[in-house]
């Protein structure tokens, strides 16, 4: 029998998601290179410490436009559930390897859920810190105070963002056939009844 696959996710959206990718990578990169001293020879990615200091706030105000247009379609797919209070409570299990204490979820789960509205936070609290400290433009605009605090959160938020994209990327390669669902666009129908029964249910009604 030949394997029969959902779309879960549109040529568009594909694309926006790889967007956002490239531009975390750059932005990331370009910005480690000021966190740390040792850190600096990143800046040699992004052709030197003068462009890294250009282009850094110009690379992260494109990923939060871009992420933007992911944030509004998906946001509300993304609100908690009480089947997510149900998946937080057994999710020592699945990680343990035993799956089957998992409620049936839908298009997302609590993990994916949290993971979204940390980017979402994080990316927020970037732009906004991000200006208050960005040079020649609107700096000085602010009280020097202010701008220190801007650099703490804006840093604490940065460290936030890797590790959430870190757990993002690991998830998706730990959940066999899941990384298909951003390369080709579909998921197996036996991935979607496995891992996110609710949503394989509405997609596969009347058929």
């Amino acid at each position: 029998m030949s394997t029969k696959y959902l779309q879960r996710y549109s040529d568009r959206d594909r694309i926006n998601h790889w967007m956002i990718a490239l531009l975390f990578v750059l932005a990331a990169v370009s910005g480690l290179a000021f966190f740390h001293p040792s850190l600096f020879f990143l800046s040699t990615l992004v052709g030197g410490g003068v462009w890294a200091r250009i282009l850094h706030p110009f690379l992260g105000v494109a990923m939060f436009l871009s992420f933007l247009g992911l944030f509004f379609k998906l946001w509300r797919e993304n609100l908690l559930n009480e089947a997510d209070k149900e998946w937080r409570k057994h999710s020592l299990d699945m990680l343990k390897g035993d799956k089957s204490k998992m409620p049936p979820v839908g298009k997302y789960n609590a993990g994916q859920k949290g993971v979204f509205w940390l980017m979402s936070v994080c990316l927020a609290v970037l732009l906004l810190t991000g200006v208050m400290f960005w040079q020649p433009w609107f700096a000085n605009s602010f009280p020097i105070t202010l701008r220190r605090i801007a650099v703490l959160l804006h840093s604490a938020s940065a460290v936030a963002l890797v590790l959430g994209v870190i757990m993002h990327v690991y998830a998706a390669i730990w959940v066999k056939g899941t990384v298909r669902a951003m390369t080709r666009g579909t998921v197996s129908e036996a991935w979607a009844k496995q891992n996110h029964a609710l949503w394989h249910e509405e997609m596969t009604k009347g058929k």
